[in-house]
């Protein structure tokens, strides 16, 4: 009897260990996020490059578009007809972030016709598989040029009266974390016009980075920099009217795509990619990557 129950015993203990053991190989074994995220983002890139329809389309989601560096927006169906057309080369710098189950891979590269740009790839988990949500490119300035000197304010200048996207936006919220999302974009575009820089920089990640066409890379610090000098010299701000916006909510991360224009045409309309981050119950912006819409 007491061998017997010796026996039971040591059964378990060793199926507890092997269970201990397979837990610990596959823990090693399966690899994180943002492996799998910079994978799938480099099989995309391989697929368009061959022309391999087949495998791109199985890592686009529905509503995956690419922004080209010209700022046209190239939907689903239209992007894998000529999927070749729109295929750069691979990155030699490829940065992965994870937000919750959204994750972004960004990086420089040459573009289909060789031009050196900036890229933002969003992907989402949707059914425990990383599909692309966006893809967007946007010619930065070159190294070395300096960034343009401060616009002075005009004694003739009328008041800037924000009502889209301050007070307004053209889009339909569907659940309460999209309108928290659309309530923090408000408040630092409106923070943006009332030169109000403590309450932008609440809803602005610490990682933050503002990538624009033509101009160079400004991070959080050079932003609340610039609204300063605004304020101080009393100038003028103006921003974006939204003209259409998707939003896309996955647990504590987001993605944000809008069409913007200036009502006083001071600079050209552009496509925004923002990705968003849900830290201690506040949604901060991550990244904003605009790229300015080219006359054809």
């Amino acid at each position: 009897m007491r061998s017997a129950t010796q026996r039971w015993w040591l059964g378990i203990l060793v199926a507890s260990a092997l269970i201990a053991v397979l837990a610990e190989l596959r823990a090693q074994i399966a690899p994180s996020e943002d492996v799998l995220v910079l994978e799938a983002d480099q099989a995309l890139g391989a697929a368009m490059r061959a022309d391999d329809k087949s495998v791109a389309r199985k890592l686009l989601s529905l509503q995956f578009t690419f922004v080209d560096a010209n700022g046209k927006i190239h939907e689903r169906k239209d992007f894998l007809a000529d999927l070749k057309t729109a295929a750069a080369a691979a990155p030699s710098d490829p940065v992965v972030k994870i937000y919750g189950r959204i994750g972004m891979v960004t990086g420089h590269r040459k573009s289909a016709d060789q031009r050196d740009v900036f890229f933002l790839d969003i992907w989402a988990k949707q059914k425990r598989v990383w599909r692309a949500l966006v893809s967007q490119e946007v010619v930065l300035a070159a190294t070395g040029t300096p960034h343009p000197a401060p616009v002075q304010p005009s004694a003739a200048a009328a008041p800037y009266d924000c009502k889209n996207p301050c007070q307004t936006i053209p889009y339909r919220v569907r659940s309460p974390a999209e309108q928290d999302i659309v309530n923090s974009f408000q408040a630092i575009e409106k923070a943006a016009v009332g030169h109000d820089a403590a309450e932008w920089s609440k809803h602005i990640a610490d990682e933050f980075v503002l990538y624009g066409s033509g101009r160079a890379p400004i991070p959080k610090s050079g932003r609340i920099a610039a609204i300063n000098r605004q304020k101080e010299n009393n100038i003028a701000v103006t921003v974006g009217e939204v003209e259409a916006m998707r939003l896309s909510v996955y647990d504590d991360g987001a993605a944000m795509i809008a069409t913007h224009a200036l009502a006083d045409n001071s600079r050209p309309p552009y496509q925004a990619a923002r990705v968003w981050v849900k830290r201690n119950g506040q949604w901060q912006m991550a990244i904003s990557v605009q790229t300015d819409v080219k006359s054809p």
